[in-house]
């Protein structure tokens, strides 16, 4: 935890960052090579997967649990975009969960299939854009936000890095049509890691000030 800054206040992580950081680091370790070999691919599906729900809760508690409201007439532009960035996070976390599940379940099946295992959805990876694209918008009045301590330039720049990483590894892990291999395998490895790190940096600067002499914010996101 951070130390005090003054007058009894202290700074500590947001509850939702522990399951983004939890979840960050799954997805890292299940890219590196290393752990892929040792492991074997029914443990690395479920890292995957693990990593997916962590993520998917993470993203519930941003939503619905931290003070953010439906945006309606009169709400302002800061909010809308921090509202919606939340909401098409949390629908992209959904989709990698389907698709982790679906690694999973091939596996189990067979795990000696050639290119059995996870590699990032199209769909999941373009929600991650659109939504740390909304983020920006949303950072960008941060001090109209709902909570002006809700979003910061580090952490939101380093998710739409993820994002763009995770969109490069989705690319990689086309499977081309006439040979049945992927596209770029490095990418969508590499992707997946670099995506995971930049997460998982996110997810540990995002910090909310508590103390006896002004109320605690509400708790608020990870930038998306």
């Amino acid at each position: 935890m951070a130390p005090e800054t003054g007058g009894g206040r202290r700074q500590r992580l947001r509850r939702e960052a522990w399951g983004f950081a939890a979840g960050s680091l799954c997805f890292l370790v299940g890219a590196v090579p290393f752990y892929a070999e040792w492991a074997g691919p029914v443990v690395v599906g479920w890292t995957f997967f693990g990593g997916s729900i962590l993520f998917t809760l993470a993203a519930f508690i941003q939503l619905s649990l931290s003070g953010r409201h439906l945006p309606r007439k009169g709400t302002g532009r800061a909010d809308a975009a921090d509202w919606w960035a939340s909401a098409i996070q949390f629908v992209g976390t959904l989709f990698f969960n389907v698709s982790t599940f679906g690694a999973l379940l091939a596996a189990i099946a067979d795990p000696t299939r050639l290119g059995v295992g996870w590699r990032p959805d199209a769909w999941g990876s373009i929600a991650f854009l659109l939504s740390s694209a909304l983020a920006l918008v949303a950072t960008k009045d941060r001090g109209q936000l709902w909570d002006t301590q809700a979003r910061t330039w580090r952490a939101t720049w380093l998710n739409m890095f993820g994002s763009v990483f995770f969109g490069f590894s989705a690319i990689g892990a086309y499977v081309l049509p006439d040979t049945g291999t992927f596209y770029n395998l490095l990418w969508a490895n590499l992707g997946t890691f670099l995506g995971a790190v930049c997460f998982l940096i996110a997810a540990l600067l995002s910090r909310r000030t508590i103390g006896a002499d002004e109320p605690a914010a509400a708790p608020g996101p990870v930038a998306a």
